[in-house]
């Protein structure tokens, strides 16, 4: 039976993606956003608001869900993924205003173990990823969906581990909630982006994926095509302002190569 603190991690995950967040009310500016960028862009939007007086609303979450939601009608004025596949997705299905979107963070991919101090490894062809799991589960966001995922799969195929770890693999909606798994201590392993490492003291990055493993990690944004709110324009600005590249590298990002 699976432990009690893991079914709970993943009730709070499928309750936080199945209720939708309302729409914004004027001069207010709906953001949905990568959950890997919880911290970072929590804190952009607390200096704009500071700065402007303007309200902004976050919703977090996976970019695959965000991207349906948004396709299926979701009031959001900005889309900001970290995968530039699920903003071709909104750009094909005519759910971007043309001509906003743009790239505006990079990141790393990193294997973290649970707790501080664990002794780092070298990531390539050579690491016994399966031997150092044992009986416990590399923690990952899904695979085929969301974007921590796709990108540390894309890795371990490149270094030729993918086949002997993926019956180890316990896959969740999204990067933050893979974090929560190792942190919590449900998983002894798991992939993530580095930001989302560095939020939690209960973890250890033990190594960085080489970037030429996986595709590069880019975070795009856009105004969707059904925004009404007239602050998105100035918000999405704002996003690769000085202020908010201050903000950006405090957290970890980089910008896209």
């Amino acid at each position: 039976m699976p432990h009690l603190r893991t079914l709970f991690v993943a009730s709070i995950c499928a309750v936080t993606l199945a209720i939708p967040p309302r729409a914004a009310l004027a001069g207010e500016v709906l953001v949905f956003a990568a959950a890997s960028l919880t911290n970072a862009l929590t804190a952009v939007a607390e200096t704009w608001q500071a700065d402007t007086g303007q309200r902004v609303i976050l919703s977090f979450a996976g970019a695959s869900a965000l991207a349906r939601q948004i396709q299926e009608g979701a009031p959001a004025d900005i889309f900001i993924s970290s995968s530039p596949d699920w903003m071709d997705a909104l750009e094909d299905s005519g759910d971007l205003r043309i001509g906003t979107r743009r790239d505006i963070l990079g990141n790393r991919l990193v294997l973290i173990a649970h707790g501080r101090d664990v002794a780092p490894v070298a990531i390539d062809e050579t690491l016994d990823l399966a031997a150092m799991l044992g009986n416990g589960r590399l923690s990952m966001a899904l695979t085929q969906a969301v974007p921590a995922g796709i990108y540390g799969r894309a890795a371990l195929d490149y270094l030729g581990l993918w086949e002997r770890v993926a019956p180890l693999v316990a896959q969740s909606d999204n990067v933050r909630a893979a974090l929560a798994f190792v942190a919590l201590g449900e998983a002894p392993l798991g992939i993530v982006y580095a930001t989302d490492a560095a939020v939690s003291d209960a973890v250890s990055v033990i190594g960085t994926f080489p970037a030429h493993s996986h595709p590069p990690i880019t975070y795009p944004a856009a105004i969707t095509a059904q925004s009404a709110g007239a602050g998105a324009a100035a918000f999405l600005e704002y996003l690769t302002s000085d202020p908010a590249r201050a903000i950006w590298a405090a957290h970890g990002f980089g910008m896209p190569d």
